[in-house]
């Protein structure tokens, strides 16, 4: 790749150094580079949510940002929310409450949930719709999906 840019980031933790087209988006390089198969492709316009990572603590639409954009910073996944080979709490939680049916939107929701209850720990209906209203759900698992985050921020979940 003649054309590539030589970029360093970290992803869940792990370090990475790659050339990239500078035409790539993070989202190419996270699938197609790294194998991270867990942040979904879908509209690439911004409009659906399913490939929201967490860039420096805060969501992004993976599909907006190239990849020399990410040069230097630490990213989370989907893949990332999980330790020890154990779900986390809002993963179990979305298994709990059925949030998930064609599961193809949860990567986004679960990102942005994450983000939500990293910014805010006890959040209400109100806030957990605000913080997903940029992640669809083609199933309509909304209230699921709510209850789901609630219930990890009420402790319900561990």
């Amino acid at each position: 790749m003649e054309d590539g840019l030589s970029i360093q980031f970290t992803v869940n933790g792990r370090s990475h150094t790659l050339k990239v087209a500078v035409h790539h988006t993070l989202l190419d390089v996270l699938r197609d580079d790294l194998g991270l198969t867990g942040t979904k492709e879908c509209c690439l316009v911004g409009e659906c949510g399913a490939c929201t990572v967490m860039v420096n603590g805060r969501i992004v639409d993976s599909c907006l940002m190239l990849a020399v954009e990410a040069d230097g910073t630490e990213i989370r996944t989907v893949e990332g929310l999980a330790s020890d080979r154990r779900l986390s709490p809002l993963q179990q939680a979305f298994l709990d409450r059925g949030a998930v049916q064609c599961g193809f939107c949860t990567p986004g929701q679960l990102m942005a949930a994450h983000a939500l209850l990293s910014a805010n720990s006890h959040p209400n209906l109100g806030d957990v719709q605000e913080g997903l209203a940029g992640n669809l759900c083609r199933c309509g698992c909304y209230l699921q999906i709510a209850d789901a985050v609630l219930s990890v921020a009420e402790g319900e979940v561990r």
